[in-house]
């Protein structure tokens, strides 16, 4: 086994197989370090399985962000992947990339080459879309399978047709010209199975003899000379393992565990590196700073005269539906958690949405998206799509096996709470429209005794939860703000030899689910890492 590489990358997820997918390609020598196994668990590759991987600490951190005013001094449960394909094995399969001012955004804040001109061949190069139209959005060649659902769900149509009488546009493209509207969602599940970053990247070219994937290897720190990455120190098996890269160090951990390495690494906020008892290399102050996630809160309803998935997903029921999958790859084993979306205004002045929705026919004991109502059910839930609260991720030792201080502030601008309480009255109208009516019964949660601003706050803030899209921790910016980590070529300001790559490096709040994303800013930063030209920008419109 090599102990010298051109490229050393730190976590197999959606960043990380990308990674290692594009820079094996030619001749370079590749090692991929993963903290997790191999993605061998049944219930990652069948869809429905997203409700037991959730809770699974095989293959999932398992984490805990930290009490605050937002969340009623609650801790909230923080997933992330800890596996091959990271947290693509264990999420709700939703493709959803942004709007394209999320982009405009990031370069007019002096990224240069992030705009949404610069970015969509990016997004195009990895997705292979099956069905829906063959447009300038879309890519058909990639390795990352996107389709749409594979039957019309009867509830579905009921609440679309009511959403679309209260004024908002069905859309049968979200990831197309403009994202405003509703419809069913475009997801990573192809054939009944789940398309993760390990299916669609790795697998392919896990037998390529200069790519080393190495799995239960528990990254401890980066090397430096000087302010140079040369290695990577990590822990496998009980032994500690040096191995050293001629090249770069890419580093994908994620929104949580990049930070943290960074920290332990030496490089971040000087005070808390001295806390922890690590020597500075780099004082950064902006490492682990800048976090922010989607924050959600769901209203569920009870329901009459129409089958939801709650009474598929019991008793002989679940046994024709697993029955049903083997077969023919379809039924409610194939599906995402969320197959309905929306994306609309807080308040009808905006240009574009700042609120999603998902719906789905289905409603889950006291919110919890792992375990089903026993009484046919409905749910619905909405979050700020770009919500302006920021936190920060922590490490609180010098040993990154200590889980570090994940702290979103969910909720601390009032902005965010405006937004989200507008959301929570449209989610009221969406399910209690005529069209709905025939098979409306009743409001299980919050209920009908939650009716002022207050109650239904307070009812967000004790019932409210992340929809697992923390970003933001190790910040894309110009090298002279002290508030970003890495340059619009994802280098670490001041050092040598390391970038990071992945959704940590969202200078704003992404506007919707960050997968998708996530990918696509691999995609883009292998060709930065190999010296490659960008691809062409496309020349659709870039506005909304």
């Amino acid at each position: 086994m090599s102990d010298e590489f051109d490229y050393i990358i730190i976590g197999a997820g959606s960043a990380g197989s990308v990674l290692a997918n594009r820079l094996s390609a030619g001749d370079a020598t590749v090692c991929l370090l993963e903290a997790g196994g191999r993605d061998i668990s049944p219930m990652i590759h069948i869809p429905a399985g997203f409700m037991k991987t959730l809770t699974d600490k095989r293959v999932n951190w398992l984490y805990h962000s930290e009490p605050s005013e937002g969340t009623a001094r609650r801790t909230i449960h923080a997933p992330r992947g800890k596996v091959l394909g990271g947290s693509s094995s264990i999420n709700g399969h939703v493709y959803n990339r942004g709007l394209h001012s999320d982009f405009n955004t990031w370069a007019q804040m002096g990224n240069r080459g992030w705009s949404y001109a610069d970015v969509l061949p990016y997004f195009k190069h990895s997705e292979r879309r099956v069905g829906g139209n063959d447009t300038d959005y879309h890519g058909r060649n990639g390795e990352l399978a996107v389709t749409d659902i594979d039957d019309k769900d009867p509830i579905c149509e009921a609440f679309f047709d009511g959403v679309e009488k209260m004024g908002i546009p069905r859309n049968p493209d979200y990831n197309g010209a403009t994202q405003a509207g509703v419809g069913y969602f475009q997801r990573t599940i192809y054939n009944g199975r789940r398309m993760s970053a390990a299916v669609s990247f790795l697998n392919p070219v896990r037998h390529r003899k200069n790519l080393d994937i190495r799995t239960n290897a528990h990254v401890e720190r980066i090397l430096f000379e000087g302010r140079r990455a040369v290695g990577v120190c990590y822990q496998r098996g009980g032994k500690t393992i040096d191995i050293r890269a001629r090249r770069e160090i890419i580093l994908s951990g994620g929104a949580v565990a990049s930070p943290q390495i960074l920290q332990v690494s030496g490089i971040g906020p000087g005070s808390l590196l001295r806390d922890i008892g690590v020597p500075v290399i780099h004082d950064l102050p902006a490492v682990g700073e800048n976090l922010a996630d989607h924050y959600a809160v769901r209203i569920a309803s009870r329901i009459h005269g129409a089958r939801s998935i709650n009474e598929r997903a019991r008793g002989l029921a679940l046994g024709r539906e697993i029955g049903k999958w083997l077969l023919t790859r379809k039924g409610i084993l194939s599906l995402s958690p969320s197959l309905a979306y929306v994306f609309w205004k807080s308040h009808q002045s905006l240009e574009e949405p700042d609120l999603q929705f998902i719906f789905t026919p289905a409603s889950y004991k006291q919110g919890v998206p792992s375990q089903l109502e026993d009484y046919p059910g409905i749910t619905i839930a909405c979050w700020p799509m770009r919500p302006q609260s920021r936190g920060y991720v922590r490490a609180k030792s010098a040993n990154t096996a200590d889980a570090p201080e994940i702290q979103p502030n969910y909720l601390a601008l009032e902005s965010d709470q405006h937004i989200l309480l507008a959301g929570l009255k449209l989610c009221r109208q969406m399910i209690q429209t005529p069209e709905l009516a025939p098979i409306y019964d009743h409001e299980t949660m919050p209920g009908k005794d939650i009716q002022s601003d207050d109650e239904i706050m307070d009812f967000a803030r004790n019932m409210g939860t992340t929809v697992f899209h923390l970003m933001g921790s190790c910040r894309m910016g110009p090298s002279g703000e002290t508030n970003s980590v890495v340059d619009d070529q994802l280098r670490v300001h001041g050092i040598e030899g390391l970038r990071v790559v992945d959704a940590s490096v969202m200078p704003t709040s992404h506007s919707t689910n960050t997968n998708a994303a996530t990918i696509m800013i691999a995609e883009k930063a292998s060709d930065m890492i190999m010296g490659k030209s960008p691809l062409p920008a496309a020349a659709v419109p870039s506005t909304v």
